[in-house]
């Protein structure tokens, strides 16, 4: 077997044929000259990584709730600086 080096999307793709199972692990691994220990590794990375895909909606309420902190911080940020120059004007019309 050859010694190279595959792109993540190309290991993919060969673990979904092996998944699809219209080829024998052993066909599939001849196919493009990859042992099999190699082609189970794959397959158990992206099985054990395949949950995360459908994670991406808690992601965007992070985001969402990341954006929201950042505009009330913003807001706070203002209201501060009104009121120091409101209680400066308070000062300067007692005195």
């Amino acid at each position: 077997m050859k010694n190279r080096q595959w792109s993540s999307q190309k290991k993919l793709q060969i673990v979904l044929e092996g998944l699809q199972g219209k080829l024998s692990i052993s066909e599939l691994c001849n196919r493009y000259e990859i042992h099999q220990s190699l082609y189970y590794k794959w397959r158990d990375k992206v099985l054990a990584s395949s949950p995360m895909i459908f994670e991406n909606e808690p992601d965007k309420k992070v985001e969402r709730l990341e954006s929201k902190v950042k505009q009330l911080t913003q807001l706070v940020g203002q209201l501060t600086i009104e009121l120091k120059k409101t209680e400066k004007e308070l000062e300067w019309l007692e005195s």
